[in-house]
């Protein structure tokens, strides 16, 4: 099969689009053929070894990549299933985590995939588990959103900032986004009250306050967002893009957050990466119910993933980035 492969640690140009072994499965997996797969600022983080602890915590991998196979969220058909499996069989269409996505078939854990909604096209589906459980994450369980609340969702035409506009206005939020100017009709049409073009206006000048504050950048210093909040808000950051520094990549900025934390009314909380089959279960529902719609900014081919994680790098992507597998 044609799969993109990393040998070791670098820009995306290490990357190589080759030949390779089909991934074997176990009696508790799945094996999908990849029709499409999603991009993630997670992707380049573990594409350069970005941060060094995460080395040395064995989670990336310690002097080359641990997976050699790139990409985690992904989109097709179920082409096996191990012997466990029971709730999925050949044919059928799924979205979900994908160990290797960028390849023509991908191994997945069948807890980790779900049923693709048919409301959904393979791009649009490839593009929801890890950014829609993120948004859900921040907005729902670490922001606690609920009617009536004001929250502002910085990076709002973003990945997971999408997601976020929508899953805040179907709770009853009133939602600002703040986006670049090419965007702000994106935005709005996403549900979003209000929307800040962040070349004119800025959010931290402490003139509004905010309930709670999504940040997906990582371009404003602490003391500026907390500008933001109200005396008990909340700040949720999942700016994982943010630089921290080789050694604690975007850990510095969440270690900062959560030092300062603890002298202060406002809740200050970095969202860690978890999973649960319940998270990805909530957005599908949304999703289901016409209240969410993933964004997919720009399209390539699985033979120019390199391209696009340069796209995705230079952090103004438009939605998601997707790959697609003819």
């Amino acid at each position: 099969m044609k799969a993109i492969v990393q040998e070791r640690f670098g820009p995306p140009d290490v990357l190589q689009f080759v030949d390779t072994d089909q991934p074997d499965i176990g009696p508790d997996d799945v094996l999908v053929r990849v029709h499409a797969a999603a991009l993630n600022p997670y992707d380049w983080h573990v594409l350069r070894g970005d941060p060094y602890v995460g080395r040395l915590m064995g989670t990336v991998g310690l002097t080359k990549p641990k997976a050699r196979v790139a990409g985690v969220d992904g989109a097709g058909i179920v082409a096996a299933v191990g012997a466990n499996v029971r709730d999925l069989r050949p044919g059928d269409d799924v979205l979900g985590r994908f160990e290797g996505a960028f390849a023509e078939y991908a191994r997945a854990v069948a807890d980790k995939v779900v049923r693709k909604p048919a409301r959904l096209t393979v791009e649009q589906a490839a593009a929801v588990t890890m950014a829609g459980q993120t948004a859900l994450r921040a907005i729902r369980d670490v922001g606690r959103v609920r009617a009536g609340h004001r929250v502002l969702v910085n990076g709002a035409a973003g990945g997971v900032g999408s997601f976020a506009v929508q899953i805040a206005t179907a709770l009853g939020a009133e939602v600002t986004g703040v986006c670049s100017t090419g965007n702000v009709e994106l935005v709005r049409s996403l549900g979003a009250a209000h929307v800040l073009d962040y070349g004119q206006e800025d959010f931290t000048d402490g003139r509004v306050h905010y309930d709670v504050v999504q940040d997906n950048v990582g371009n404003q210093p602490l003391r500026r967002l907390r500008r933001a909040l109200t005396p008990s808000g909340t700040l949720v950051s999942n700016a994982g893009g943010a630089p921290g520094g080789r050694l604690l990549g975007p850990i510095g900025p969440m270690l900062r957050m959560i030092a300062v934390n603890g002298f202060v009314r406002q809740r200050l909380r970095p969202l860690p990466d978890t999973w649960t089959r319940a998270h990805l279960l909530a957005v599908i529902e949304l999703i289901e119910a016409g209240k969410v719609t993933p964004v997919v900014g720009r399209s390539y081919p699985l033979a120019d993933t390199a391209a696009a994680l340069h796209h995705l790098e230079a952090g103004h992507a438009r939605g998601k980035v997707v790959v697609t597998v003819t």
